[in-house]
């Protein structure tokens, strides 16, 4: 069983900004996979579905970024759910925007929904997905930035890259994480 995480801040007025981007990649998934985000429980919404004869959860913890721990363990729990078949999908400062990059394990870096879920997991070892949104160049706080929304021209490249995520989610299902790092990350 897969577990694949986007982490964003549920309400309408973070839709569509930097942080929710996790968010817009499960919105993706589900449309993608025929997979109804319908159930609400373990601090998430989510849905679960048979892709290619694995069964797939697709999860948005509601829980606001710096706690989805809270949401993300439980439901590892209630599933027993292994470590390698965890993704998260988030927004990342260092990479523009139009980029993503996987990776196995690593630090939080500075990132506070993956702190919450490293914190909870008690590891850092688990597959994620960075999506690039910049870092601010007029020097706007970090916080403005990441609540904000994109730019027309930024808005171009999401579409591709949330389509890219998307397969590189689905290519998970049939090949290992190590493999799909290797091909997405050109």
């Amino acid at each position: 069983m897969k577990l694949i995480v986007g982490l964003g801040n549920p309400g309408k007025q973070y839709e569509k900004t930097r942080h929710n981007i996790g968010f817009e990649v499960i919105d993706e998934l589900a449309k993608r996979l025929q997979i109804p985000l319908a159930q609400s429980k373990h601090k998430g919404l989510y849905g679960i579905g048979n892709v290619r004869g694995e069964k797939v959860v697709l999860l948005k913890p509601l829980t606001y970024m710096n706690l989805s721990g809270e949401s993300v363990r439980p439901l590892m729990d209630y599933y027993q759910i292994e470590m390698e078949d965890l993704i998260v999908i988030y927004d990342d400062l260092d990479l523009p925007v139009g980029r993503i990059r996987l990776r196995q394990k690593g630090s939080a870096g500075g990132h506070n929904g993956i702190k919450s879920i490293i914190a909870h997991l008690g590891t850092q070892e688990f597959n994620r997905i960075r999506v690039g949104i910049n870092r601010p160049t007029n020097g706007m706080p970090i916080t403005d930035y990441v609540l904000g929304r994109f730019t027309k021209e930024e808005q171009e490249q999401l579409e591709v890259v949330i389509q890219k995520c998307s397969e590189a989610c689905e290519a998970t299902l049939e090949r290992p994480f190590l493999q799909v790092m290797n091909d997405f990350n050109q």
